[in-house]
C-alpha cells in the first residue's frame, strides 16, 4: 500500500507545479483558499462560542446559561454575545420557559468583561489595520475597517444588554467572582442580581483609554448621593469587594454566602412555579439570602463622596477637591482621598472628561421624561455613539498596549493632562453618527 504521506507529499508538488505553470488558476486557487480559511475561522468561532456559552432548559422551566470559558474569566467576544442574546430571544417567546439563570463555570468568575484581546485579536487579522504591536509598536490603523468590526461588537453587547433590561420572564445572575465591565452589563441591569463574598465589582474602563460603558451611567445615575456614589466608582475605577457595598451601590439585590449557592440553584430547579414566578424566586431568595456581616464601607464617605463627585464638578474640580480631602485629619478620609486621587491617575485625561460629562447628564436627566437620557434604552443610544468614537482615538490603543500586551502599566497618553483636554472634542463624540453610519436601534 503506498505510503500516504509520500503521495500527499507528491501530489502537493504537482499542484504547486500546475498553479505556478497557470496564473488564472493560481489566482482563483488563492482566492479559494482564502475564502475557506475564512470559512473555517468561522465554523470554529460559532464552534468555540457553543463551547464556551452553553443553553439549557430543565423540566420545570428553569433555562440556564453558562459561560464556560475559565481561562479568559468568561470574557466576552462577539460570537458568545450573539448566542447568548439567542438563547434569550427563544427562550422569551417559549411559554414552557418560566425563567432564566445565568452563572459562571467557576467561583472564579462570573464574566471579566469585553474579550479586549480578541477584539485587538479580529483587528489584527487584516495586516493593514494593526491596532497595535508588541514592544510598544502602535502603528496607523484604517478608521473604516476598525470602525465596521466595533460597529458589530457594540451592536452585538449593546442590544443584549438592552434585551436584559426588559426581559419579560424573571432573570438571575449568580455574580460569583469577578463581574467587570460588561459582566455588569450581563448582570446589572437584570431583576436578581446575587452577590457573594467572593463577588469583586469594578468599571476599569477608563484605564484602557474607553470609557465605563455598558449602560453603568443609568446604574450609577440611581446610586446613593443624587448619583455622585456611581460616578466615584466609574470615575476611579474603584472595586467594590464586600457584599455590603455591592448591595449599597445598587449592583446587586441579595446577598447568598456561596457556600449556599448550589442550594439555591437546587431548590430553585425543583420548583414547580405557580403563575407568579418572580413570587416563588422572592420566595426562594429570602430563604438562601442573608444581610451582609458589615456596614457598606462607602457609606462612611457620602458627605465627601456627594460634595467631591457631584454632577456640576468638572474633573478639575475634582481632583482638588480630592487634594483638600488628602489633607483632613481625619486619617481615615485623607486615605479614601489618596486612594481615589490614585485611580483618577491610572485613566486617560480625555477619559476621565468624557466620564464626568456623561455620567452628570444621565444623573440630571433621572426624573425627567422628556429626556431621551432618562431611559436605558436612550442611555445606550448615546454609549453607542461615544464608544466607536472612543475605540477609534489613539488612547485606546496606547491604553490596550500598555496594560494587555506590553503590560507596562505606563500608557502614553495623548493629550497626557487634564488641563490639556479640548472639551469641544469631547463634546464631539456625544454628536450624531456620520452619514452612511447607522445609529443603534433597540
Amino acid at each position: 500500500m503506498p505510503n500516504l504521506v509520500d503521495g500527499t507529499r507528491l501530489l502537493n508538488r504537482f499542484s504547486a507545479l500546475f498553479y505556478f505553470r497557470n496564473p488564472k488558476a493560481c489566482s482563483q486557487y488563492l482566492h479559494f483558499s482564502k475564502t475557506s480559511s475564512s470559512l473555517r475561522s468561522l465554523v470554529t468561532m460559532a464552534s468555540a462560542a457553543e463551547e464556551f456559552v452553553k443553553g439549557s432548559v430543565h423540566p420545570n422551566g428553569v433555562a440556564v446559561i453558562t459561560l464556560d470559558r475559565p481561562k479568559a474569566l468568561n470574557a466576552m467576544n462577539l460570537d458568545m454575545d450573539i448566542r447568548y442574546k439567542k438563547f434569550l430571544d427563544e427562550w422569551e417567546m417559549d411559554p414552557t420557559v418560566k425563567c432564566v439563570l445565568v452563572e459562571g463555570s467557576s467561583s472564579r468568575a462570573f464574566s471579566a468583561g469585553m474579550d479586549i484581546k480578541g477584539v485587538v485579536a479580529e483587528i489584527q487579522k487584516d495586516k493593514t489595520t494593526p491596532l497595535v504591536q508588541k514592544s510598544g509598536d502602535v502603528k496607523q490603523i484604517s478608521a473604516r475597517d476598525q470602525l465596521s468590526y466595533m460597529i458589530k461588537v457594540f451592536t452585538a453587547e449593546y442590544s443584549l444588554i438592552c434585551k436584559i433590561s426588559e426581559y419579560k420572564k424573571p432573570y438571575l445572575s449568580l455574580m460569583d467572582g469577578i463581574t467587570m465591565g460588561f459582566g455588569i452589563g450581563l448582570s446589572g441591569h437584570g431583576r436578581y442580581r446575587i452577590v457573594t463574598e467572593r463577588t469583586l465589582l469594578a468599571m476599569p474602563e477608563n484605564g484602557i483609554g474607553l470609557f465605563p460603558d455598558v449602560g453603568f451611567a443609568y446604574i450609577a445615575a440611581q446610586s446613593p448621593g443624587e448619583g455622585s456614589v456611581g460616578a466615584y466608582l466609574g470615575m476611579t475605577g474603584k472595586r467594590i469587594s464586600t457584599p455590603a457595598d455591592a448591595l449599597y451601590v445598587g449592583l446587586g439585590t441579595h446577598y447568598v454566602p456561596s457556600g449556599n449557592l448550589s442550594s439555591l440553584k437546587e431548590a430553585l430547579l425543583a420548583t414547580t412555579f405557580s403563575e407568579d414566578p418572580h413570587k416563588d424566586i422572592g420566595e426562594l431568595l429570602v430563604k438562601y439570602s442573608r444581610d451582609p456581616e458589615s456596614e457598606a464601607q462607602l457609606k462612611l464617605f457620602i458627605p465627601q463622596i456627594a460634595s467631591t463627585f457631584c454632577p456640576d464638578k468638572s474633573v478639575n474640580e475634582i481632583i482638588e477637591e480630592l487634594k483638600k480631602h488628602q489633607l483632613s485629619t481625619d486619617s481615615i478620609v485623607s486615605e479614601w482621598a489618596k486612594e481615589a486621587l490614585l485611580g483618577l491617575a491610572k485613566g486617560a485625561p480625555f477619559s476621565l472628561c468624557l466620564t464626568q460629562k456623561h455620567f452628570s447628564r444621565v444623573a440630571s436627566a433621572q426624573g425627567k421624561n422628556d429626556s431621551h437620557l432618562c431611559s436605558l434604552s436612550g442611555v445606550m443610544k448615546t454609549e453607542y455613539r461615544i464608544a466607536l468614537r472612543s475605540s477609534l482615538r489613539d488612547d485606546f490603543a496606547e491604553g490596550v498596549r500598555a496594560v494587555l500586551v506590553d503590560k507596562d502599566q505606563k500608557p502614553k497618553w495623548n493629550p497626557s493632562s487634564v488641563e490639556e483636554v479640548d472639551l469641544n472634542e469631547v463634546e464631539a463624540l456625544f454628536e450624531p453618527l456620520n452619514q452612511g453610519t447607522e445609529e443603534l436601534s433597540v
